[in-house]
C-alpha cells in the first residue's frame, strides 16, 4: 500500500528550497519519498468564491473517490476470471497510479488554468458525473445478465434433490402421452440400492416390472425411472417414503426443456459480447475519473493553502506593491495532514493586493508507509 500526502510549503523562486527543506526534515525519521507536484497559477479571484469553492471541492473528492472505487470493483467483479491481471488494468494515462502521481503534470487542454477556477471545478464536475451515469446504466445492464447466468447455472448445482433434472434425463427415460401410464423418479440413498431393486414392484399395486433403470448418480444417492399406472401414483408415494425413497416431483416437458438450454446458451453468448466492451469502457473511463479526482486534489490543496494564507490577514506586498508577495505557511512534518492557519505578513503599512495577485506557492508530494509490491489502495490517496 501506498500512502499520498499533498504538502504545501513556503515557495521560492524556483520552488526548489522547499522541496530541500522537505526532504532534510523528512529524511531524518525516513518518513516519507518527497517528489516536487507542480500547479499551475490559477485566477483566484475573490475570497468568497474561494470559501464556496473549498465546500465543494470537498464535496467532489469524496464523489470522485467513491466513483474510483466502484468503477476498481466492477474491474474486478467483470473480470472474475482474471483477477491476477486487475491491476494492469486500473492505470491512468498509460502508466501505474504511483506513477502518475509521482510524475503529475497538470493537463491544461482539458482544464485550462487561465479559466476561472469556478470554470475549471465546474468542467470536473460535469465529467465525473456522466461517467457515473454510464457506469450505472452499462454496470446494471450487465449485472442482469450476470445474475440471470447465474440462477440458471446453480440450477444445474447441488445434490438431486434440489438440482434442475432437465439437463439429466431424455426422452427415452419417460413414458409419455400415455392415458395410463406414467414414469416416476425416485431418489435412492446408495446403501438402499438393492433393496429398492428388490422391492420397487411391490410399493403398490400396477407398478410396471422391471421398468427401473439407474439414470443418475450423486455422493448420496441415485436417480431411478419406474413406471406404474396413474391411478396409484399417490399410494406409490406414500409407500415409497415408509421407505425412505424420495418421489421427485418433474413433469417431462420437451419444449420448457428447449427453451432452458436456449435461454443458458443465449445469456452465455450475450456475456461473452458485453465482456469486452464493458472492460474496455472500464479501463478507459477509470483512467479518466483517477485523472480528474487528482487534479480535484490540485486544486482543493491550491484552495485550502490560499485560504489558509489569508485566514488571520490578507497577503501583503512590500511598500509601492512590487515585489514577490510575502505569503508564508510554516513547515510541518507530514503527519500533521492540513497544515493549520498561519499568519501572512508584509512590511507594515503596505497596501493590500487583490487575492488574484497571490504568489504561487511550492508542493511536495509524500508517499507514505509505501510496501513494495502491494500495489496502491485508492482510499489511502485521500489525504491532502
Amino acid at each position: 500500500m501506498s500512502e499520498f500526502w499533498l504538502i504545501s510549503a513556503p515557495g521560492d523562486q524556483e520552488n526548489l528550497q522547499a522541496l530541500e527543506r522537505m526532504n532534510t526534515v523528512t529524511s531524518k525519521s525516513n518518513l516519507s519519498y518527497n517528489t516536487k507536484f507542480s500547479i499551475p497559477d490559477f485566477k483566484v479571484g475573490t475570497l468568497d468564491s474561494l470559501v464556496g469553492l473549498s465546500d465543494e471541492l470537498g464535496k467532489l473528492d469524496t464523489f470522485a473517490e467513491s466513483l474510483i472505487k466502484r468503477m476498481a470493483q466492477s474491474v474486478v467483479e467483470v473480470m472474475e476470471d482474471a483477477k491476477g491481471k486487475v491491476p494492469e488494468n486500473l492505470l491512468a494515462n498509460g502508466v501505474d497510479l504511483t506513477s502518475f502521481v509521482t510524475h503529475f503534470e497538470w493537463d491544461m487542454a482539458k482544464y485550462p488554468a487561465k479559466q476561472p477556477l469556478v470554470s475549471v471545478v465546474d468542467t470536473l464536475a460535469k465529467q465525473l458525473a456522466q461517467i457515473e451515469t454510464d457506469l450505472k446504466s452499462r454496470t446494471a445492464a450487465y449485472n442482469t445478465l450476470k445474475t440471470n447466468l447465474e440462477n440458471l447455472e446453480k440450477k444445474s448445482m447441488g445434490n438431486l434433490f434440489t438440482r434442475t433434472l432437465s439437463d439429466i434425463v431424455s426422452k427415452e427415460d419417460f413414458v409419455l402421452d400415455s392415458e395410463y401410464l406414467i414414469t416416476l423418479l425416485v431418489i435412492v440413498p446408495k446403501p438402499s440400492y438393492t433393496q429398492w431393486q428388490k422391492t420397487y414392484e411391490s410399493l403398490s399395486d400396477m407398478v410396471v416390472p422391471r421398468s427401473t433403470k439407474l439414470i443418475a448418480e450423486d455422493n448420496e444417492g441415485g436417480l431411478f425411472t419406474v413406471t406404474l399406472f396413474r391411478k396409484v401414483i399417490e399410494d406409490f408415494k406414500t409407500k415409497a417414503k415408509e421407505n425412505k425413497f424420495t418421489v421427485r416431483e418433474f413433469y417431462y416437458d420437451e419444449k420448457e426443456i428447449k427453451r432452458e438450454r436456449e435461454e443458458m446458451s443465449r445469456l452465455l453468448s450475450d456475456k461473452k459480447q458485453q465482456y469486452g466492451p464493458l472492460l474496455r469502457w472500464l479501463k478507459v473511463n477509470f483512467s479518466e475519473a483517477f485523472i480528474a479526482w487528482i487534479h480535484l486534489k490540485a486544486l482543493r490543496v491550491f484552495v485550502e493553502s490560499v485560504l489558509r494564507c489569508v485566514g488571520q490577514m490578507p497577503p501583503r506586498r512590500p511598500a509601492g506593491g512590487r515585489g514577490r508577495l510575502d505569503c508564508r505557511l510554516p513547515l510541518r512534518p507530514p503527519s500533521v495532514g492540513l497544515l493549520p492557519r498561519a499568519p501572512c505578513s508584509g512590511p507594515p503599512g503596505s497596501p493590500e493586493p487583490p487575492l488574484s495577485a497571490a504568489a504561487p506557492l511550492s508542493w511536495a508530494l509524500h508517499p507514505l508507509h509505501a510496501r513494495p509490491g502491494a500495489g496502491v489502495t485508492l482510499s489511502a490517496t485521500g489525504h491532502s
